[in-house]
């Protein structure tokens, strides 16, 4: 438990770290002369750069352990941010965002790997995830704000170099207090000499499980992109980062109802995009305030998340989960890929909110709701998955 305290505080640093970014990038972007079209590539290859970091971080993490690659990614992208405090052209912001986004995908895989790596119980791995997520929360909730009223007060350049010191800071912490090479459980039959342990189980993910994340991480690249585009004066940016809060908030709301994780991962992440995907045609089509429908977004972000986490760890039976939440994260990376770039190709013609709610729905239709469908999924969390 000591681990975890000491793995969630670094995460709550390095995910303030981040997400102060969201609404400070846009309007930095267009400060620079850049175009829409531009800060849809710009957010894109960010995306696009995380595919090789996922790759690899899948085979090394299981091999190596997570701490050097927590280490690495945290003080790499805070030199990022220091460089990038100094550019001014957008050419220059494109190649530094193109190897934070490489640099960075060591980060997920590896904490969540070392979190499942602390318990080989699957409820209190649950609960470990369900950690991740309110950790991840409660530091999105006041960094979108904060880095908003940092850029408000001291400008763009020393907004970076504070948020880079501060990752950097993170990193060199890390070493000292994460564990060491702490590699991902595989688990036997039971006999301690018939069969050889190192006979690893194949991976029992369903490819079209990954749909989900692509799907949702297409749809977020697509809110991060559209809603800083409302305004890009300091009272926008000022706005926008209050509205990210808001929909942390939301998130922080429905991670609070602990009850929730009785119930199968597998519905809740269907019910959690459904309202997902109803909140983007609202914004799409409904003339309802936007803060309450952030605020309902992001309650199904605090649904989705954990779940979807807690669905992996059982459907992978405990095993190779380096290379699951890999896999994860390569899904997620081209959807945050195409998903800013189709705003900004796309939004002259239709609203980007209604081909994230478009590209939600067909997500879930893709998708088994039964074992007789020939999936893998089962909706008892406390039934074994099928060999």
């Amino acid at each position: 438990m000591k681990t975890a305290i000491w793995l969630y505080m670094f995460l709550f640093l390095a995910f303030f770290d981040l997400h102060a970014q969201y609404p400070i990038l846009t309007p930095f972007a267009v400060s620079l002369g850049a175009a829409p079209v531009f800060i849809g590539w710009m957010m894109g290859i960010y995306a696009l750069t995380h595919l090789p970091g996922n790759l690899i971080a899948g085979t090394v993490i299981d091999k190596h352990g997570s701490r050097r690659y927590i280490v690495f990614s945290l003080v790499s992208a805070g030199i990022v941010l220091l460089l990038q405090s100094q550019v001014h052209y957008p050419w220059q912001l494109l190649a530094l965002r193109s190897i934070s986004g490489f640099v960075l995908a060591f980060l997920s895989p590896a904490c969540l790997t070392l979190l499942a790596s602390l318990s080989s119980d699957k409820i209190t791995q649950g609960k470990f995830m369900s950690g991740h997520g309110v950790v991840h929360t409660l530091a999105s909730v006041v960094s979108p704000a904060a880095g908003a009223f940092i850029v408000a007060k001291a400008g763009y350049s020393a907004t970076f170099q504070s948020l880079g010191w501060l990752l950097i800071a993170t990193g060199i912490m890390a070493i000292f207090s994460v564990p060491g090479a702490q590699r991902t459980a595989v688990q036997t039959t039971g006999t301690s000499h018939a069969e050889p342990t190192a006979a690893v189980p194949k991976l029992q993910v369903p490819l079209r499980i990954f749909i989900l994340p692509f799907v949702i991480s297409c749809s977020q690249g697509i809110l991060f992109f559209e809603l800083p585009l409302r305004s890009t004066g300091v009272d926008g940016i000022m706005s926008t980062g209050i509205l990210f809060s808001v929909m942390s908030i939301g998130a922080l709301l429905t991670l609070s109802m602990l009850f929730v994780n009785r119930y199968s991962p597998y519905k809740r992440v269907l019910g959690g995009i459904f309202l997902l995907a109803v909140c983007f045609y609202c914004l799409a089509a409904l003339p309802i305030p936007l803060t309450a429908t952030l605020l309902v977004l992001g309650m199904a972000k605090g649904i989705i998340f954990p779940a979807m986490a807690s669905l992996f760890i059982q459907l992978s039976g405990g095993s190779r989960l380096g290379r699951v939440f890999s896999l994860q994260s390569i899904a997620m990376s081209i959807g945050s890929f195409f998903g800013p770039i189709a705003a900004g190709q796309l939004r002259t013609f239709v609203s980007p909110y209604f081909i994230a709610f478009v590209l939600l729905m067909i997500g879930l239709m893709m998708l088994p709701i039964s074992r007789k469908s020939g999936s893998l999924l089962y909706p008892n969390i406390n039934q074994k998955p099928v060999s």
